[in-house]
């Protein structure tokens, strides 16, 4: 009967921040989460090197994703694990930014990978000062703006989700072994989560990551050459890249870490409000900024580009429930291993990119329910939907309809911060009407 009561109490410490529900029980969550991250957060070195110019050799790259892989395991356990101003104490897992895809490759192609490493050290102090002066700011991000930023995230991310399913970038993009492989992970997912009861209803998602995985292996889309590549262990080297300081460079990324910061506080947001049922601490809100930022300088340090929180782990655990710090730092964990191991990154970077569309299908869709939940909480005023109709459609309309040249007028430096960052327009929208529309609207209306 004492054997079962421990049982229970482990299992429920596995939905609460606190208790020990012990590695037997963390580590499949973990592995979930990573999995489900996991070859996204490869992708944006390897686009940036291959803008470089000089363009980095096969052998840079995979070197620079070794150290990213670590720097963003390192920054996921401190995260969980708040040391002094650094972390926020919330299952928060970090990885490689797509964020700065666009504008780092256009500094690699102009003044190649050593002004990539100053842009990437100033910028994530810049970021992380942000985080310790919070107490001076906070004020101004009202619940009805973090509401309306995790909602655009939630839609920003959805094309990414179809992308995914459909195959990615590939030119087998929407056939039907693809379309079969996503459809497989997405109703494995589904039939897991209807059909067994318990804490193991949770790994619905790991089951579905398998499920996909062997459909593709049957299919023959799985791609082993990359397990023959690399080293068995390879420890990462500090400052393979002379840094290089730009102005120009430094000044245009800094204000992207601005819209960096804003997804992760949305991300801490959403996990805060959708499991914990409650606002963000002022300390959580510091924490999370302050290691987004040094946890981007110490990338930078081995060479890597900014780390900041991965929106895919958050929908994730929104949707299981699972929200014991262990996880966070059991993941952490791995990503340092796959660092130091490169075979182990390897073979997680061998899932194919039907398979992750099919879970991200369920997972990104659970920030943007999230999101609503959140508005709701913060009162559907007159002045609330309305700061949130207008962000939200300039946001999602005119980045959805950059092709049709929107944005072409504006400044060059305006053009790479909001014309395909749906985030950062509606931040910013939000943040100016809230300060703007008068408080007593309803009032005045009634």
């Amino acid at each position: 009967m004492k054997q079962g009561a421990e049982k229970t109490d482990k299992t429920r410490a596995l939905f609460s921040l606190e208790g020990n529900p012990g590695l037997g029980k963390v580590l499949p969550y973990s592995i979930q989460q990573i999995l489900a991250m996991f070859v996204t957060n490869m992708v944006p070195i390897g686009i940036i090197g291959a803008a470089c110019v000089p363009a980095l050799t096969q052998a840079e790259i995979l070197a620079l994703m070794q150290s990213a892989m670590i720097a963003a395991g390192l920054a996921t356990f401190i995260q969980a694990t708040p040391i002094w101003k650094l972390g926020s104490g919330l299952p928060i897992f970090m990885g490689v930014s797509f964020t700065f895809v666009i504008p780092l490759s256009t500094i690699a192609a102009k003044y190649g990978y050593g002004a990539v490493t100053g842009t990437v050290l100033v910028g994530g102090l810049f970021e992380g000062v942000l985080g310790l002066t919070v107490k001076y700011w906070k004020k101004i991000m009202a619940p009805i703006v973090s509401a309306v930023v995790v909602t655009g995230i939630g839609l920003s991310l959805l094309s990414t989700a179809a992308r995914s399913f459909g195959g990615g970038y590939a030119e087998d993009f929407g056939s039907v072994p693809n379309i079969i492989t996503g459809t497989v992970t997405l109703l494995c997912c589904l039939l897991w989560m209807v059909l067994v009861k318990g804490s193991k209803k949770q790994l619905s998602i790991l089951i579905g990551l398998a499920a996909g995985y062997l459909t593709a292996l049957l299919f023959g889309h799985v791609d082993f050459s990359a397990l023959k590549e690399g080293s068995f262990f390879s420890l990462p080297r500090l400052l393979p890249f002379t840094p290089v300081f730009r102005f120009d460079a430094i000044l245009s990324v800094g204000v992207i870490y601005l819209v960096s910061a804003t997804e992760t506080l949305g991300d801490a947001s959403a996990i805060a409000g959708g499991v914990l049922r409650r606002t963000l601490t002022q300390q959580e809100t510091t924490g999370v900024l302050t290691i987004d930022g040094l946890g981007s300088v110490f990338s930078g340090l081995l060479g890597g580009t900014p780390v900041t929180s991965y929106s895919e782990n958050v929908g994730l655990t929104i949707m299981t429930g699972v929200v014991n710090r262990n996880v966070a730092r059991v993941g952490g964990a791995i990503m340092i291993l796959a660092g130091l191991f490169p075979p182990v990154s390897h073979f997680m970077g061998t899932i194919p990119k039907p398979v992750i569309g099919g879970v991200l299908l369920i997972v990104l869709g659970q920030i943007l329910v999230s999101g609503f939940e959140m508005i709701g909480k913060a009162g559907f005023t007159t002045r609330n939907k309305l700061i949130a109709a207008i962000s939200l459609s300039v946001g999602i309309g005119f980045t959805a309809s950059t092709e049709a040249g929107i944005w072409s007028n504006f400044p060059v430096a305006i053009q790479s911060i909001f014309a395909q960052n749906v985030v950062s327009v509606v931040f910013v929208l939000a943040l100016v009407l809230n300060l703007v529309l008068p408080q007593d609207m309803d009032e005045k209306r009634a």
